[in-house]
């Protein structure tokens, strides 16, 4: 214990770490319990409806600041100096593209969701998801890029507790909720936790400063990064929407309750990857070679995480309908099937961020888009064909072909980085140093 504390207070990724471990792990708490308040008070269809108009929202989210959250963390961890450059770019992106955002989300949900799903209820969780969470998203991104962890984990908590507090009030005050009426509370905890984090940002680390013409310079990388983004949270979250449209409620609540648990298993991991994410950009300075080489110290740890994962979600799953209630009974073989997914994501995830990192995060959003756009088609023909099963098997296949194409690219691109010199038609191999 004396020689992990030891590498911990030397280490300035261990400290970041263990803040975001500790900040997102008590965010997670904070959801879980929130989660299970609200599935049980619900009920498997009203909570199937909610989760709908989520991920539809959540498709579009990474728009709503165009990627200069990304941006932020990136330019902040090469040059501190322009934290107030960016940072004011970044909220100023955020009111708008947001704005723009919600009412195309209010325009279309109408064709997208089933007519069970009001347009309140998909307008509350818009405002919510792409204005509130966003912002808060941002601050502590800010945080992030100057590598100040123990505020990002202040905000997590805070934001996860507003939510659970809601949670409570409205169950206090109709028992059984509808769906509209928790997604009010889930509006105003949104809301306030925003202003909470923006108010923090501009006491610990500086006012916004906008600067239109670097905003301009952005758009493009910006848009690499939120378009990457977006189609990661369409093979992650597509098919619970289009479960609630080609399936039925019921089974999206069964799914969705079974991948809320893949997310939190995932948590560690992504709190190393965040934390490592300034880390990243500065070693993408040196080229492909240099995030690789840095991948391949953090990833061989990561694999027996995600190896111990696996084995005890299997252990733990059939426990899962004494928590949420017997009617998440067949939750238990879908959380069974997902289980390989925190693995899968393991390895393309980090190789995914050698990628950005380098500067080839155009590469990447390709690649994503690729991926999210044959989960797509997957879906259209599982899901009508085998409900939530369907789902289920679509998601581990996009998973591992994301990542084969991540992995493959990076290893082209290092070889090409370095390639072997060539005599008469051989290639040489480096000398022994």
């Amino acid at each position: 214990m004396k020689l992990w504390r030891n590498r911990i207070r030397h280490s300035t990724l261990g400290r970041n770490t263990l803040w975001t471990l500790l900040g997102q792990g008590s965010r997670l708490l904070i959801q879980g319990a929130c989660f299970v308040l609200i599935a049980r008070s619900l009920g498997a269809a009203n909570y199937g409806a909610f989760v709908g108009a989520v991920a539809l929202v959540a498709i579009v989210a990474p728009f709503a600041t165009w990627g200069f959250g990304n941006l932020l963390v990136q330019n902040v961890a090469r040059d501190p100096a322009v934290f107030s450059e960016w940072w004011g770019n970044g909220l100023l992106m955020s009111v708008v593209s947001g704005a723009v955002l919600l009412g195309i989300v209010a325009g279309t949900s109408h064709f997208l969701m089933p007519a069970k799903v009001s347009i309140g209820l998909v307008l509350l969780v818009a405002s919510s998801d792409l204005l509130a969470a966003r912002v808060t998203d941002l601050a502590c991104l800010a945080f992030q890029g100057m590598e100040r962890m123990g505020w990002t984990a202040n905000i997590n908590i805070g934001f996860s507790a507003l939510r659970l507090a809601g949670a409570i009030v409205a169950i206090c005050a109709w028992h059984h909720p509808s769906a509209i009426e928790w997604a009010m509370f889930y509006c105003a905890a949104s809301f306030i936790s925003a202003a909470f984090s923006v108010l923090v940002v501009i006491w610990m680390l500086g006012a916004p400063k906008p600067n239109i013409r670097s905003m301009i310079s952005g758009l493009a990388d910006g848009f690499h990064f939120a378009t990457g983004l977006s189609a990661q949270t369409i093979y992650n979250d597509l098919d619970k929407t289009m479960l609630s449209r080609l399936s039925t409620l019921d089974a999206t609540g069964i799914y969705a309750a079974a991948y809320r648990f893949i997310d939190v298993a995932f948590l560690p991991v992504r709190s190393l990857l965040w934390s490592a994410s300034p880390a990243f950009f500065r070693a993408g300075k040196d080229g492909i070679q240099a995030t690789v080489a840095y991948v391949k110290r953090l990833l061989p740890k990561a694999v027996v995480y995600g190896v111990v994962v696996f084995a005890a979600l299997n252990i733990s799953a059939p426990f899962l309908p004494r928590i949420l209630g017997m009617e998440y009974a067949r939750s238990v073989d879908a959380l069974r099937w997902l289980a390989l997914i925190p693995l899968i994501r393991i390895i393309h995830t980090f190789y995914s961020d050698a990628l950005s990192g380098a500067g080839y995060q155009k590469l990447r959003m390709m690649l994503q888009v690729f991926v999210a756009f044959a989960n797509f088609l997957m879906n259209l023909w599982v899901i009508p064909a085998y409900s939530w099963r369907g789902a289920v098997w679509s998601s581990l296949a996009s998973d591992f072909l994301l990542l084969v194409a991540v992995v493959s690219a990076t290893i082209v691109l290092s070889r090409e980085a370095n390639p072997k010199p060539v005599v008469q038609g051989y290639a040489l191999e480096p000398p022994l140093e």
